[in-house]
């Protein structure tokens, strides 16, 4: 590794001899520093990130890729969205998208090692590619960046560019009070849960309710595709297999989760292709998914991509862990949301989804009103336990006259 300060950088970039493709660490890990370096510098180029958040360059010259939108790319005329499973982008970086460029946000030399600390993911399959190919790598070599153990440590020898910058990470304070829906949502999807079970969540109000009603249930296990201050909680009050480490490919949270992230052997980030494989997933005892979405049908679909024809997000690991979960012994896949969207003063239950699908066949629906428990019921069935159980009652009769008319009561 080479360390440069930001004018050779900026040389070194403008100098690439094509439009380059880079790569760049996504969610809560991008370098901006680095980042924009390589905007001033370089007038055309193609830039890859998973979930981006606001800051992210958006202009003429500049490609926006990602297979999971987040804020920093989701309303972009520039955006080029690439629908595929969390699991599977690594195999887009061997065929359609190869890189030419990666850029990481990474701690300091220790040792003859960095890590990329909260944000492994799909990096390491960018990394190979580049190599593969001669391009070139480059570190933002940053000291509030924690050591992290897993797929993430890297020989600094495999590192072309480094350069030493002080950006501290964005953080989140404590959760805000679980409202009345949520903290009831959070209590039915606790009360399903076995001790012993293995669990996967996202972060939001919903999950972190459901993670504080987990804290009395013991020896629970944590395979997710990320995790945040809610599953810091659960170590604390002994509620986590001591027998098992705390896997997840990336993960985000207070100064406080970082502190306690740095260097902690209870913790593995590892790359997508192990942790959103649904083959390594169902080997997990009493998997328990629980996802979100923004629309389900009474045919069990589920949204969680698009509003109307926009893409708002994509599948990111849900199909994954969907697929895993329901393959695991005594495993369930959960959808877990609100009954009403406040913004939209409309129900979250449909006749029939007006976007894309983006999973389905899950094992329970669970709103603030009930549990419909959907897995070995005919789609008749489905249809009554998610208008009776889950859907909101002022709902509730448009539902029934909805389902009488698409055959699914009558």
């Amino acid at each position: 590794m080479r360390l440069v300060n930001e004018s050779e950088l900026s040389e070194i970039f403008s100098s690439f001899p094509r439009v380059p493709r880079v790569v760049v660490s996504g969610n809560e890990a991008t370098p901006f520093s680095a980042l924009r370096i390589l905007d001033q510098a370089v007038e055309n180029y193609r830039l890859f990130a998973l979930n981006p958040r606001r800051g992210f360059p958006d202009r003429e010259g500049v490609e926006l890729e990602t297979t999971f939108v987040g804020p920093g790319m989701r309303d972009s005329s520039r955006l080029r969205y690439f629908p595929a499973r969390l699991s599977l982008t690594p195999l887009l970086f061997r065929t359609s998208l190869a890189p030419d460029i990666v850029l990481l946000n990474t701690t300091v030399q220790q040792g003859k090692t960095v890590s990329l600390g909260i944000e492994v993911n799909i990096l390491p399959a960018a990394i190979e590619e580049v190599r593969r190919r001669g391009g070139l790598i480059i570190a933002q070599l940053n000291k509030h960046m924690p050591y992290t153990y897993g797929d993430g440590q890297m020989l600094v020898d495999h590192i072309d560019i480094g350069i030493e910058i002080d950006e501290p990470l964005p953080t989140f304070g404590a959760a805000l009070e679980p409202d009345d829906d949520s903290v009831a949502i959070g209590e039915r999807v606790a009360s399903m849960v076995a001790d012993g079970s293995t669990l996967q969540m996202g972060i939001g109000a919903v999950p972190d309710a459901v993670l504080h009603s987990l804290l009395g249930h013991r020896d629970l296990r944590i395979w997710s595709e990320m995790f945040s201050d809610g599953v810091l909680a659960l170590e604390r009050r002994g509620a986590l297999s001591q027998k098992d480490v705390i896997n997840a490919s990336f993960c985000f949270g207070s100064a406080e989760f970082y502190e306690w992230l740095d260097r902690n052997d209870r913790v593995r980030i590892m790359r997508t292709e192990k942790v959103n494989d649904p083959s390594v997933i169902e080997k997990n005892p009493l998997m328990v998914s629980v996802n979100t979405a923004m629309q389900i049908d009474l045919f069990a679909q589920a949204n969680a991509s698009r509003i109307g024809n926009r893409i708002y997000s994509g599948f990111g690991g849900q199909t994954d862990f969907i697929v895993g979960a329901l393959h695991s012994h005594g495993g369930q896949a959960l959808i877990a949301l609100r009954s009403w969207h406040r913004k939209v003063d409309q129900s979250t239950i449909i006749p029939v989804l007006d976007a894309p699908v983006t999973s389905f066949q899950q094992t329970a629906i669970i709103t603030e009103q009930g549990v419909a428990q959907l897995w070995g019921r005919d789609q008749r069935e489905q249809a009554s336990v998610l208008i009776e159980e889950a859907a909101h009652p002022d709902a509730r009769e448009w539902l029934r006259s909805e389902a009488v008319r698409m055959g699914l009561a009558g």
